[in-house]
């Protein structure tokens, strides 16, 4: 198993204002081989060199109701909460407008979306096209995680403070180090379109990911069943 998983390749990716920041990375022994910022994500997805995409974004949506593996999450992520957005109910990706969105949420799960989880909605809709466009099998090698989720696993502990904060770049990066080396965090290794905590949350996704290949221990949260399009309504970190 490990001389195969030495050409074994996966991906972190998490969204950022150019478009998606994705780490591919060997599985074993593992190793980033590159950093970029791709415009669409359907490339990504259709990529079958990559075992695994593992994902910061919603995959399987409700129709009514919360997920309960977004409640899940939250509780296991303590402090760090606040970073898990309810996820949009599936009628909300054909909302036209803030206003629209907000109608279509509370008509199907009884509350309100907020504007941090609308500006996702392009993004998630985006992902759901692409996935429609590969097979099952492929679908169910794209896996939704969460950076924050990733970094607990990894610490054994949520992050203490704000990913965006001085402290909290140092204790992610004190996380990585043990895999990843340092000139993959540098100012210098962050892609244009990117920011530097897109880079360390995808970095922290193909840990992960590669991790899940080769046995590691695996934190799952999960609805039961799968969406109205056969997606699986789950978090991995």
């Amino acid at each position: 198993m490990g001389d195969e998983n030495t050409t074994l390749q996966v991906a972190g990716v998490d969204g950022c204002r150019a478009g998606w920041v994705v780490v591919v990375a060997r599985v074993e022994p593992f190793s980033v081989r590159s950093v970029r910022v791709e415009p669409a994500i359907a490339p990504i997805v259709a990529d079958r060199s990559l075992r695994i995409v593992a994902i910061d974004m919603p995959i399987g949506l409700p129709e009514t109701g919360p997920r309960t593996c977004d409640r899940a999450c939250r509780t296991a992520l303590g402090p760090r909460r606040s970073s898990v957005f309810p996820t949009p109910a599936r009628p909300v990706l054909d909302a036209d407008d803030y206003p629209d969105a907000l109608a279509r949420q509370r008509c199907a799960t009884g509350s309100g979306i907020s504007v941090q989880a609308w500006g996702l909605v392009p993004r998630i809709a985006e992902l759901d096209e692409a996935l429609s466009s590969v097979g099952a099998r492929r679908r169910d090698q794209v896996v939704e995680t969460h950076p924050e989720l990733a970094f607990t696993t990894l610490a054994g502990a949520p992050m203490r403070h704000p990913k965006r904060t001085t402290a909290g770049r140092r204790e992610r990066l004190a996380v990585l180090r043990p895999s990843v080396p340092d000139r993959w965090t540098r100012p210098a290794g962050v892609p244009r379109g990117a920011a530097p905590d897109d880079v360390l949350d995808a970095l922290v996704l193909a840990v992960r990911a590669a991790g899940w290949m080769v046995g590691d221990p695996v934190v799952e949260f999960a609805d039961p069943g799968r969406d109205r399009l056969g997606r699986r309504m789950r978090i991995r970190g």
